[in-house]
């Protein structure tokens, strides 16, 4: 992104007279909220420095920047918009946050927080990496059926800032940076493609969180249009298509807006994709006891996969209180990948992590002010 459009989100939140969020700008934005406060160029680095880099978001403890500059960034730079209404740790070192954020379009008034509006992303570490995953949407609007999420409806989008914010919280609850990150969260990031895209863009800056384009993969329930407007999105990420039944019928059950596309247009859009940036697809497939785990199931899903390049992920359904599903025995899961392997899938069966405080694959929920 060029530096005027940067100046131009800028001057936007200058227009309506809020308060720049730091996360919202790039460096090019940065430097020309530096110069419009009669601040040197080069403050924009200090402060990416000191605000990616080491985490620090009290003016007065960044020490090689001027006096002026601390003040207009104490006075006019919001760094954090929401609040931490709960950390939790997972015995497997998984971590979570639920954060509160402002009401939106409050005009010239100080930023609100509403409890309602709330999201939770999570921190999950392995020896290799440390991935984030985080949320697009407040709630959800595509209500998948055996997901958390979607219970507490959809209560609107986040910015491209408040994702990113997201992203600096995770990376500063200590253990090393940020070497991955999954839009895997609460919502479906497609249905919320200029923000989800826009903070994709600001996270692969390098002074920031400096995440490559293979590092992040983008998870979508399959919106074909969306799809193919991603083709032409300049940083080339990784596309995980959450398919999780191998016919039209049953994904219709399952996933209410199934109903707008077949799973052939959604494979068509995907051939696309992979034709133009060569990045092979991950199908995502939530077994469900009795419902999509059978052998049936898994040989109507060779037929699928074999029309893509790509491979499949197998996930265990995570419980949800209230949900009629089961949790699938480990031998179904095991005969459904053999099913796969046998006819030269590759198809892993990903653990579970972060269940034991609800942060594993559909486990985040949104108590929203409707769903009381």
């Amino acid at each position: 992104m060029d530096g005027s459009r940067s100046h131009f989100v800028y001057a936007h939140y200058r227009r309506r007279q809020l308060f720049v969020n730091f996360f919202d700008l790039n460096l090019a934005g940065l430097e020309s909220w530096c110069l419009d406060h009669d601040l040197p160029k080069f403050t924009a680095k200090q402060l990416r420095n000191w605000i990616w880099k080491h985490g620090v978001l009290d003016p007065e403890d960044m020490t090689n920047v001027s006096a002026r500059a601390r003040v207009a960034v104490r006075e006019e730079l919001t760094l954090y918009e929401s609040a931490v209404v709960t950390e939790q740790h997972a015995s497997d070192g998984t971590q979570k946050l639920l954060t509160a954020w402002p009401k939106p379009d409050q005009g010239k008034s100080l930023p609100i927080l509403d409890a309602s509006r709330a999201t939770e992303c999570v921190m999950i570490p392995t020896e290799a990496r440390r991935t984030a995953c985080v949320s697009s949407q407040i709630g959800c609007p595509v209500g998948c059926k055996f997901c958390a999420t979607g219970l507490g409806g959809h209560d609107g989008n986040l910015t491209a800032g408040q994702i990113v914010e997201q992203v600096h919280r995770l990376s500063h609850l200590g253990g090393g940076r940020i070497t991955n990150l999954v839009f895997m969260g609460m919502g479906e990031p497609l249905a919320n493609y200029q923000a989800v895209t826009e903070a994709i863009r600001l996270l692969h800056e390098p002074d920031a969180a400096g995440l490559g384009a293979r590092r992040i993969t983008i998870s979508t329930v399959g919106l074909p249009p969306a799809i193919r407007k991603l083709l032409n999105f300049e940083i080339p990420v990784k596309l995980a298509l959450s398919l999780h039944a191998p016919t039209d019928d049953l994904r219709r059950e399952l996933i209410p807006w199934a109903a707008y596309s077949t799973i052939d247009e959604l494979l068509d859009a995907c051939s696309a994709w992979f034709d133009r940036t060569g990045r092979e697809i991950t199908l995502e497939y939530v077994l469900l006891a009795g419902v999509n785990d059978q052998p049936e199931h898994a040989h109507a899903l060779v037929d699928v996969v074999r029309r893509l390049r790509g491979s499949v992920n197998l996930l265990r359904w995570n419980e949800v209180e209230g949900l009629p599903y089961q949790r699938p025995t480990d031998e179904a899961v095991i005969r459904f990948q053999r099913v796969l392997k046998q006819n030269n899938i590759n198809a892993i069966i990903r653990k579970s992590r972060g269940r034991d405080i609800a942060a594993a694959c559909g486990q985040l929920k949104h108590e929203s002010k409707h769903s009381a």
